[in-house]
């Protein structure tokens, strides 16, 4: 089974704050494993503070449920099949973007969360981190399955 590492994490986080900078916004990055165990965050000057947590969970929410979470957001309304399900594990999940599993050979390994401008802003900060992770050279696997 593969790990995220922190090497790979801050790759993700390098293109993700890229990515921020050019939409000319400042944003909280978070990666989380497959566990949804914490990572790395990053938090740009000026990011709201709040945005910490946000982007932590949104990574989380990304693990636990194993879908983005933007996908989540039509699924939480109150006529929804998940209505509420964001007042489940104390608080936790998120349903709005900004969140998305990172996937190796069919896997979820880990995720991304970004937070800190709108929800599309969000979108497009935590996409920049999955291109990376998509290519990132996997040939750099070691032989404990971690990201070297």
């Amino acid at each position: 089974m593969l790990k995220i590492t922190l090497e790979v994490a801050k790759v993700l986080i390098h293109a993700a704050e890229l990515r921020a900078r050019e939409l000319r916004i400042a944003e909280v990055i978070a990666i989380v494993d497959d566990g949804g165990n914490f990572v790395a965050s990053h938090r740009m000057d000026h990011a709201w503070l709040a945005s910490v947590d946000i982007a932590h969970n949104k990574a989380w929410t990304a693990v636990a449920l194993k879908m983005p979470t933007a996908s989540l957001a039509p699924l939480a309304v109150p006529s929804g099949e998940l209505y509420g399900i964001n007042t489940t594990n104390h608080g936790r999940v998120v349903v709005f973007g900004g969140g998305i599993p990172l996937s190796f050979e069919g896997r979820i390994v880990g995720a991304v969360g970004a937070s800190g401008s709108t929800v599309a802003n969000d979108i497009e900060v935590a996409k920049a981190a999955v291109r990376a992770f998509e290519t990132y050279p996997k040939a750099r696997i070691g032989s404990s399955g971690s990201l070297l």
